[in-house]
């Protein structure tokens, strides 16, 4: 009852820019954190973002100086901006959420969008 649904990855060149958007649906009282997860052929999922209700952040070392992830509480959308891409950014970025559906209950549960591919390469 809860969709995470993430747009706006594609193809750029070494030092373009992508915006990546996630926008969340359903049975949903409250979110908690949201982030941005990757993972490329071969590796692990790895956090590349998170950031709290109260739009406080964390970043992977890998990317931080060139990314930045953004809420929009009113909307359950979260944003990840891109910038100074890397042929090493180039993977399947995924969205999740831990979301409060109950309201009589804090607890929350993690949720998993499809994934959007991102590809940097010249």
């Amino acid at each position: 009852q809860v969709q995470l649904v993430e747009s706006g990855g594609g193809l750029v060149q070494p030092g373009g820019s992508l915006r990546l958007t996630c926008a969340a649906s359903g049975s949903i009282f409250r979110i908690n954190a949201m982030g941005w997860y990757r993972q490329a052929p071969g590796k692990q999922r790895e956090l590349v973002a998170i950031i709290t209700s109260a739009s406080r952040q964390n970043y992977a070392d890998s990317v931080k100086g060139r990314f930045t992830i953004s809420r929009d509480n009113a909307k359950n959308t979260v944003y990840l901006q891109m910038n100074s891409l890397k042929p090493e950014d180039t993977a399947v970025y995924y969205c999740v959420a831990d979301v409060i559906r109950s309201t009589m209950f804090t607890a929350s549960n993690k949720y998993w969008g499809q994934g959007t591919q991102v590809t940097v390469s010249s």
